[in-house]
């Protein structure tokens, strides 16, 4: 029997890129190349879907030609230039909104030197439902979960979801999570299940073996990059080159 893997697509930023140099620039996907890819996968009759429409595929109860979409941190440059792409080919996706920086922008970057963005409002994450879209927890502050006391660990993994059932109506609440900068240790993955997420994703490389064995809170995703091309991007959906690497960004 040969062996099922559904890639999920993760995916930061959506916009031109900052200047040559800029700490993680390779985090930034064009919009033109978000559009070739979402695009190719449409026409290889593949679809695009969040987390929580891509879980009966990932337990084996529905088979099908699908994919995860996935977006870390909720900026608004999504908002602007992926949406309309998801919505034109009728894809929906995850956003891993910041829920204590809804609004703001990406602070946790400021000691590594990272320019300021945007991050998606209130009514822009209520927009994206509304579009057919999920919102998801990428907890409250987008914090090292493995520096976390237990306190804290709550506050983060638990308030998060609380924090953004109370600013967005989603059918079912927030039910996916996403551990900042991919980190987590035997304390955060037993309080993400304590806080019964369906989901939860790493920056772990890899495709997801169908059906998941060992639970669903420690996925691992395919890595899209600004110089990810088309073609790159059949490799890593289609063969085990991303499997392969299994490493963390």
């Amino acid at each position: 029997m040969s062996c099922v893997r559904i890639p999920i697509l993760m995916y930061h930023q959506i916009d031109v890129a900052p200047p040559k140099g800029t700490p993680l620039r390779g985090l930034v996907v064009s919009p033109g190349t978000f559009s070739r890819h979402m695009w190719l996968m449409y026409f290889l009759g593949y679809q695009g879907l969040s987390m929580g429409a891509l879980m009966p595929y990932l337990r084996g109860e529905k088979q099908g030609k699908v994919f995860g979409i996935t977006f870390d941190d909720g900026y608004q440059n999504n908002f602007h230039h992926a949406l309309p792409v998801l919505r034109r080919l009728r894809f929906s996706s995850t956003c891993y909104a910041v829920a204590a920086r809804v609004g703001q922008s990406n602070i946790w970057d400021l000691d590594q030197g990272i320019g300021q963005v945007p991050l998606m409002d209130k009514a822009q994450l209520q927009a994206w439902i509304d579009a057919g879209q999920e919102v998801g927890s990428h907890t409250s502050h987008h914090v090292d979960l493995t520096a976390c006391d237990p306190q804290n660990l709550v506050l983060e993994v638990d308030g998060s979801r609380r924090l953004l059932e109370a600013m967005v109506r989603q059918p079912g609440g927030v039910q996916h999570f996403c551990y900042p900068y991919g980190r987590l240790h035997a304390a955060s993955l037993d309080r993400t299940a304590q806080a019964a997420y369906a989901s939860a994703t790493t920056t772990q490389r890899g495709r997801v073996q169908v059906p998941i064995r060992g639970g669903a809170l420690t996925l691992p995703r395919v890595l899209v990059s600004r110089s990810t091309t088309w073609v790159h991007l059949l490799l890593k959906c289609f063969t085990d080159y991303e499997d392969r690497r299994g490493s963390q960004i």
